[in-house]
């Protein structure tokens, strides 16, 4: 009975691109033959990581028809605003297929990940400072690296090795470093404390060297919300969560795109036509829209900065309408409480940290994409998971989910089914 459930939400997110992929090519007249094959494609894709999931047992069903369904949407969107970049995402997308798999097959053959942890603390480290002698500047931010013509964000990578320390050291909290040491545990916990922090905050401030303010927000928030669910002391996560005060400060006064971004965030209609122009066009495109949406392939979604990474949800809301951008928050916020859920089942406590951290990673990232393009909080630089267009992102969100996928697995089989209650 499960199992024809399951069938049939498939068919409604096959259906449902059917759909969407049909009134796009009857309605945008630019459209060619690549892009009835990109269609194809786009839907084959997502049968192939469903079928192939399910028939392999691979996690949670429930889970994987979310993300199916928010990469179904990401590659129609940008197919729908350029063929060449949605050419780029469909090959991307294969690319996180496989990897996705792979991670999971290699997530649940591995035991002990958190042996790794020396490899979670330097491999980061590395990676950044190649980043520093070797990448080039993207939109103000030292953040891309480019070899053969194919360029990638070594921090996406990083975000991945972030979680699993932190999953490394709350395994046993203040346990992590001189676990053989056996006296003085107190001023070993404090040590322990402090050497947690250094690498925190050693990531964090590489990525505001490199000008990567997003992505060093969310590593921020990530840590502190795995430090007051798993953390064993509320003084030391006050202590953390303070340091945001001066944290912000900083920022605003030594970077010039900082202020720019609050300032535009704070009344973009001072200077509509410069500091504001991205933040009000975003605005206008979703007002434009109105509930319903202008339909595919009939907005101006071209008016809009950037609207293939950071505002492609301000381009689905014209187009789909505030209905459906709500129903996009709808399926974020559905993943991150099924997530959770099955997070607080697993009995393994790396398993349960590392599965919640990733969780929370795609939910944060999501949040703070569309906050900033309502206007909720200032814009910062990240992607929206499965749905903007980016290699890296797209790749290291399957990545992400890979490990989630390969968590919930480890749940029994009767168990799944209570979840499903």
């Amino acid at each position: 009975m499960v199992k024809l459930t399951f069938n049939k939400l498939l068919y409604l997110v096959l259906l449902l691109n059917v759909a969407a992929y049909s009134f796009l090519f009857t309605t945008d007249l630019s459209c060619s033959w690549e892009s009835y094959i990109l269609g194809i494609a786009a839907v084959s894709i997502v049968c192939i990581i469903y079928i192939v999931s399910v028939r392999n047992g691979a996690g949670d069903t429930y889970l994987l028809l979310l993300i199916c369904m928010l990469l179904s949407i990401g590659l129609l969107m940008i197919l729908r605003l350029s063929t060449e970049l949605a050419i780029k995402q469909v090959v991307w997308a294969i690319l996180g297929t496989i990897v996705f798999f792979l991670t999971y097959y290699m997530y649940t053959k591995i035991r002990e990940w958190d042996r790794f942890v020396y490899v979670y603390i330097f491999l980061p480290v590395a990676l950044y400072l190649a980043t520093l002698v070797f990448g080039k500047s993207v939109n103000g931010a030292l953040n891309w690296i480019t070899i053969g013509g194919i360029g990638f964000q070594p921090s996406e990578l990083n975000k991945v090795l972030f979680i699993f320390f932190l999953a490394s050291y709350f395994q046993e909290s203040d346990d992590l470093f001189f676990k053989k040491i056996h006296q003085n545990k107190k001023r070993i916990a404090v040590i322990n404390k402090v050497l947690l922090m250094l690498v925190v905050y050693m990531n964090i401030g590489f990525l505001v060297i490199q000008k990567e303010l997003g992505t060093a927000v969310l590593l921020f928030l990530v840590f502190i919300i795995l430090l007051y669910v798993f953390g064993k002391e509320l003084g030391f996560f006050l202590l953390n969560s303070a340091l945001i005060i001066p944290g912000i400060i900083f920022a605003y006064v030594s970077f010039y795109h900082v202020r720019v971004r609050v300032e535009a965030w704070v009344d973009p209609w001072a200077d509509i036509t410069d500091k504001g122009y991205q933040i009000t066009q975003s605005l206008f495109a979703i007002a434009s829209g109105g509930g319903f949406g202008t339909g595919i392939g009939m907005g101006s979604p071209g008016m809009i900065p950037i609207v293939s990474t950071d505002f492609i949800f301000s381009a689905i809301c014209e187009e789909i309408g505030m209905f459906g951008g709500v129903a996009i928050i709808l399926l974020y916020m559905i993943f991150i409480y099924r997530g959770i859920k099955i997070m607080l089942s697993i009995k393994n406590r790396f398993n349960r940290v590392l599965g919640f951290g990733s969780i929370v990673t795609l939910g944060l990232q999501a949040f703070i994409i569309i906050g900033g393009v309502i206007k909720l909080i200032p814009l910062t630089g990240i992607t929206l998971p499965f749905i903007s267009y980016g290699g890296s992102s797209l790749v290291v969100s399957f990545i992400i989910f890979g490990i989630i996928q390969a968590i919930s697995q480890t749940i029994s089989a009767s168990k799944g089914d209570e979840l499903d209650g």
